[in-house]
């Protein structure tokens, strides 16, 4: 299980591997906490001399699974969020939209997961903040992100791999996996079934 681990993720550790990653991590249909910020910090680690590429293509795709995410919560509108969100988190992502305002909320993208961002990207979509506003923001906050991940990795890039390469850490991100495997599982079978009409 460990080496089908090692390989599933490197299947996202090259640029066009981050860029999807980065997009499917911010979309209702994937569940991979950490992923991305791994996926940034290993390739930053490996590959120095395009250190400065990595931030910039999370960024990119980070922003582009967040319009998906965003235009879903405005097509359902706020009735339709409770089929998709607990109603908790639903109460909670609608009153931090509501009260913090468009630059506050995308502030929040600069938390990694398990914080739940895209209960917050529908929330908004569905009370149609501004787009433009909320994306340029979110985009320059996950820029941020990014960019402090790879400057640690460039300061202890030594010491990064080394530890990424212990058993302690294949451990960690078997168990990972298997949980984004589930819980991605369980999203998109949540998702259809709760769009198929009722049977009368």
């Amino acid at each position: 299980m460990r080496g089908f681990s090692r390989v599933l993720f490197q299947l996202f550790l090259s640029p066009a591997g981050l860029l999807v990653l980065a997009a499917l991590e911010s979309t209702v249909f994937f569940w991979f906490p950490f992923g991305i910020d791994a996926a940034v910090i290993v390739l930053a680690v490996r590959h120095p001399d395009s250190r400065w590429l990595y931030p910039l293509l999370a960024t990119i795709g980070s922003v582009a699974g967040t319009v998906v995410t965003y235009e879903m919560g405005r097509k359902l509108g706020e009735a339709g969020l409770e089929r998709y969100v607990p109603a908790r988190r639903l109460k909670s992502a609608k009153a931090a939209v509501e009260k913090r305002g468009t630059i506050a909320l995308a502030l929040l993208g600069i938390i990694p997961p398990p914080f739940p961002f895209t209960a917050f990207v529908l929330a908004a979509g569905a009370l149609k903040i501004n787009a433009l506003t909320f994306l340029a923001a979110l985009g320059i906050v996950r820029l941020m992100r990014f960019a402090i991940e790879t400057i640690l990795a460039a300061r202890y890039g030594t010491t990064v791999l080394r530890w990424l390469n212990s058993d302690l850490v294949a451990e960690v991100v078997t168990g990972i996996i298997v949980l984004a495997i589930i819980g991605s599982a369980i999203s998109i079978y949540a998702l259809f079934r709760k769009r198929r009409p009722a049977v009368a």
